[in-house]
């Protein structure tokens, strides 16, 4: 499967995104967009978007957003505001579509961790574009526990080892690192919250949350539910905050019935 770019205009600058199409030639069917998580890249997802629309039969587009993978990296001086999360979904995933003519298509969103929480901010702005939304771990709010695993992060990114794992998945590994860490971790960001904005999504939405998840609580998806009332939610024992790696057969399976059930 081949790797592809393509430039889109972003905050009146050029940005090149990574991408890769898959099952291309099952042209009619479904489009299912991956949207990966806060230190994710197309690479770093290996083979489940492979897995997951060859078993639904779909077609499937894999991409890195900017700061990430081989996309555009972040310029040294750029810090990401505590509505980073918003800008994704309401002007970089949109630009992106439209620069690759599927934009009228109205694709499934699968996103994972900060991807899931784009997915339901995509969704919620634009309700009429979207055709159904499972979420893997995503985030409503901040809770201790994000905080707590994300400045062992820091310190394990400080101390050599994750960077040399990152580095292997994004050219600019420091780029993709501290335009999530910071953020994360800054004062401001304590008070982000999308509880309310998620009334409007009007989709089917499967909600997936491990138990063992060290970055989230059951809350999140729990809130999820209590707005979105079409919400079906799946908790999974023995899992932790990727399902998609930790039980990927499971997580297959599941989204199978699940759009089957939707239509």
């Amino acid at each position: 499967m081949t790797i592809e770019f393509v430039e889109i205009d972003w905050q009146g600058r050029p940005v090149t995104i990574e991408h890769q199409w898959l099952g291309r030639e099952r042209q009619g069917r479904p489009l299912m967009v991956f949207l990966h998580e806060g230190l994710g890249s197309v690479a770093m997802w290996r083979d489940f978007p492979a897995r997951l629309v060859d078993a639904l039969g779909w077609r499937g587009l894999v991409y890195s957003r900017p700061g990430y993978g081989r996309s555009t990296p972040r310029s040294p001086d750029e810090a990401w505001a505590p509505d980073f999360m918003h800008r994704q979904a309401r002007q970089v995933l949109p630009a992106l579509l439209r620069a690759l003519g599927v934009d009228a298509d109205r694709p499934w969103l699968f996103g994972h961790s900060d991807g899931g929480s784009i997915a339901l901010l995509h969704a919620a702005a634009f309700p009429a574009r979207v055709a159904g939304l499972v979420v893997l771990a995503p985030h409503l709010f901040v809770e201790g526990v994000s905080i707590t695993n994300i400045e062992r992060a820091r310190e394990a990114y400080l101390g050599g080892l994750l960077k040399n794992s990152l580095a292997k998945y994004h050219d600019d590994p420091d780029s993709a690192f501290w335009g999530w860490n910071d953020i994360w971790l800054h004062p401001a960001f304590r008070d982000w919250n999308i509880e309310r904005e998620l009334a409007a999504i009007t989709c089917p939405l499967l909600a997936v949350q491990g138990l063992g998840d060290e970055y989230g609580t059951l809350k999140q998806i729990h809130g999820i539910a209590e707005r979105v009332p079409q919400t079906v939610l799946l908790e999974l024992p023995d899992c932790g905050h990727s399902p998609h790696r930790d039980q990927p057969e499971q997580v297959i399976a599941a989204v199978s019935g699940f759009v089957n059930s939707a239509g």
